[in-house]
């Protein structure tokens, strides 16, 4: 009798088969602009899909920061290669508009300007990362956040916060998730999905606790003009300049002055990791498009009148999205105090019966207000916190009145 042939073992694939590293491979896309471009389609092709997705002001860029651009099209010199680490001048009005915004005070040379935050977020962590290195990243998060952390060879270590806490973690819950190979905090107020706001006393609790720890902190401030009510933001660095040695902020112009498109980020850090950051900007990217550069500068050296009156309009959406959400059965939302997002909980509406359906998941329950209401919004499994949904107020009163209001009539029919 012969002895019984074992079965076959799949075999990884060989370096010449594997058509995508595996590293790449890896990397979800992202989840809002997904979303964003799933509604697009569906409007180019006639639906009136109104898209509650994308975190982008709804405001044109401010005529002079436009005619700046125009300007530098004209200008030879700007035709040209420009240095990696962005142009000198503004990088020093960065400077100067980090000790005016922030009271944070820093030289040019701590200056990195990058394309756009993404690119500020991931080239950050890969000048402070090696592999295995641990990052404290507080959920709901930012879709970016943990892509960008493992890109670069760490592991984002999720600290969980929801409505009961305002969405705010506190120095008990980072302290339970601290261990020997925890590296960075990843700080964000205001928050993008939630719009939470820490407090200056908060905000000051966590910087002496990552001090005390000798973490490092990157902190994305690229809401800061953008908080309402009595909430007030906070600059860690400034709060805490113990922290300064290992603190890198994250900011950029799309949020504050409606820029989402010119794609104009930047780094603030101390100088060692901000020249190994533009070491890699050079071999990644070179220079920023000096057009969109000269746009920045006049952004940040100009003043702040046309972001109240953006903000004034964020308030006012703000009010209402939540007034309205909160009028559906099933639903929670939180007042966002900064940002422009609402964060509400559906988990009472999963497993309800909606024409027909029963959505056990907030991303079945995302596409079926798609497809039945042509409303999208993006799912928390996005942010690491399934049971709810992102809704950007960064849309026309009249879009987002209409596109809550299809809400409130879709969702008001769950059923037991």
């Amino acid at each position: 009798m012969s002895a019984a042939t074992p079965s076959a073992t799949p075999s990884a694939p060989s370096p010449s088969e594997r058509r995508v590293s595996a590293r790449i491979g890896a990397i979800s896309e992202s989840a809002t602009l997904a979303v964003d471009a799933k509604a697009k389609a569906l409007k180019a092709a006639g639906r009136p899909v109104i898209g509650f997705g994308a975190g982008e002001p709804d405001f044109p860029t401010p005529d002079y920061i436009v005619e700046a651009a125009v300007e530098a099209c004209r200008t030879p010199k700007y035709h040209r290669y420009t240095p990696a680490g962005g142009l000198p001048e503004l990088k020093a009005a960065i400077a100067a508009k980090t000790l005016r915004d922030s009271g944070y005070e820093v030289d040019a040379s701590q200056v990195l300007v990058t394309n756009g935050g993404k690119q500020a977020i991931y080239e950050a962590f890969a000048a402070v990362l090696d592999p295995g290195d641990e990052v404290i990243v507080p959920a709901p998060y930012w879709t970016t956040y943990p892509e960008s952390i493992r890109l670069a060879g760490g592991v984002p270590v999720e600290v969980v916060a929801d409505e009961t806490t305002g969405y705010r973690v506190s120095v008990e819950q980072l302290e339970a998730a601290r261990t020997e190979r925890t590296k960075v905090l990843l700080f964000v107020s205001p928050s993008n999905p939630t719009g939470a706001v820490y407090s200056e006393a908060d905000t000051e609790a966590i910087g002496r606790w990552a001090v005390e720890h000798g973490l490092w902190v990157l902190t994305d401030e690229i809401y800061e003009h953008l908080v309402y009510g009595d909430a007030t933001f906070t600059s860690l660095p400034a709060i805490v300049p113990e922290l300064r040695d290992k603190c890198i902020v994250v900011n950029g112009v799309a949020k504050t002055y409606a820029m989402t498109g010119w794609r104009v980020g930047w780094i603030v850090g101390p100088k060692d990791v901000v020249k190994a950051a533009t070491n890699l900007q050079s071999h990644a990217t070179s220079n920023v498009s000096n057009v969109a550069q000269v746009a920045a500068l006049a952004a940040v050296t100009g003043d702040l009148s046309a972001v109240a009156e953006m903000r004034a309009a964020f308030d006012r959406r703000r009010q209402t999205i939540v007034r309205m959400l909160n009028e559906i059965d099933g639903v929670l939302c939180p007042v966002p105090e900064g940002a422009f997002y609402a964060y509400p909980s559906v988990k009472a509406l999963l497993g309800k019966e909606i024409r027909g359906k029963r959505p056990a998941t907030s991303v079945e329950l995302a596409a079926l207000t798609l497809d039945e209401a042509e409303v999208a919004v993006v799912p928390g499994e996005a942010f690491g916190t399934p049971g709810y949904l992102r809704l950007s107020y960064a849309l026309g009163d009249d879009d987002l009145v209409e596109g809550v209001s299809r809400l409130q009539k879709l969702l008001g029919e769950a059923t037991d």
